[in-house]
């Protein structure tokens, strides 16, 4: 895929329905050769639409016409490069938490939650966020209703739990780790949400106070090279849990086969919510493709799926048994 396709795909197929700015800049940005021969000066990697609009925003893009955004982006395109060479596409979405969810429900506890790509570890506290499973089942800590209160539409019926899990330690990995005190990290993961999403922005600062008043343990380096390491750490009594959200999709093949060949021979259990495709072994059990009306994304445990899933955990539906 070229980069006019990689973006006429990313608006038809991702900012569509969710972002109308990002879609029609896409859908622009695929038909302009001027700045299509900006992004493609970029390394490879770093030519995703997230990343470069993402760049754009945090550097203060503004919603506007595709017009007025090309006088932008040609204005400051020297900054919008080093920024986008510099950062990584690192969405840390919370709600993902509300899929999760059912996953960690079924692993008897206590929990050490260990995770890859883990950008500022906000997926790391589900224990510390409320939900709310098609707006009758309602979830919440011990404590009370979450500052963090996450919706879910399901289907297929899944094995809701009652109570949060027991949570003993948060630990994670990450290329680049973000700090929840570092105010210019925390513009970033700002910045990576879309234009129109106020409330994934509103979620996103309420889940960062919780994060802040019990920061987990983020450690720099590849995951291929320090899960082993994690995951020897955790005391014994207390059951590992690697998991990882949108991440396994930014490794090349063999280093993924590599990862579940690795997370396989360890004494842990692992969650993965990825793109459908995304884990060959997984994508190879899904009992059949998903429509419309399915997440895009995979929820697997141990290698076995469970649900396909919304990315952003708007969504769940259950398969696990069919």
């Amino acid at each position: 895929m070229n980069t006019a396709q990689r973006y006429e795909f990313f608006a038809a197929h991702e900012a569509r329905g969710h972002s109308e700015c990002y879609e029609q800049w896409s859908r622009e940005i695929a038909c302009d050769e001027e700045i299509l021969a900006l992004i493609e000066q970029l390394p490879e990697d770093k030519r995703q639409p997230n990343l470069v609009l993402g760049a754009a925003r945090y550097l203060g893009a503004e919603p506007s016409s595709f017009a007025d955004f090309k006088a932008w982006l040609i204005r400051h395109w020297a900054s919008v490069a080093a920024t986008a060479t510099a950062r990584r596409t690192q969405t840390n979405e919370a709600g993902r938490a509300a899929v999760l969810l059912p996953a960690l429900a079924r692993i008897p506890g206590p929990l050490a939650l260990i995770e890859v790509g883990a950008s500022a570890g906000l997926c790391l506290y589900p224990d510390r966020y409320s939900y709310r499973y098609d707006e009758r089942v309602a979830i919440d800590p011990a404590d009370g209703i979450s500052g963090v209160i996450l919706d879910c539409i399901t289907s297929g019926n899944p094995p809701l739990p009652t109570e949060l899990p027991n949570v003993v330690s948060r630990s994670g990995v990450d290329l680049n780790p973000l700090d929840v005190e570092n105010a210019d990290d925390m513009r970033w993961l700002e910045s990576l949400i879309w234009p129109e999403q106020q409330h994934r922005r509103e979620r996103l600062r309420a889940a960062v106070a919780i994060a802040r008043t019990d920061p987990p343990r983020l450690v720099t380096g590849d995951l291929l090279d320090t899960i082993a390491d994690l995951v020897a750490e955790v005391p014994s009594g207390i059951t590992p849990v690697v998991f990882g959200s949108a991440v396994l999709a930014y490794l090349d093949p063999d280093s993924r086969l590599a990862f579940e060949k690795t997370i396989r021979d360890l004494p842990c259990h692992w969650i993965a919510n990825e793109g459908v495709g995304v884990i060959d072994s997984v994508a190879a059990r899904l009992p059949h493709s998903p429509n419309p009306t399915r997440g895009s994304f995979a929820l697997s445990l141990d290698g076995a799926p469970l649900a396909y899933v919304g990315p952003h955990g708007q969504s769940l539906d259950w398969i696990a048994g069919e």
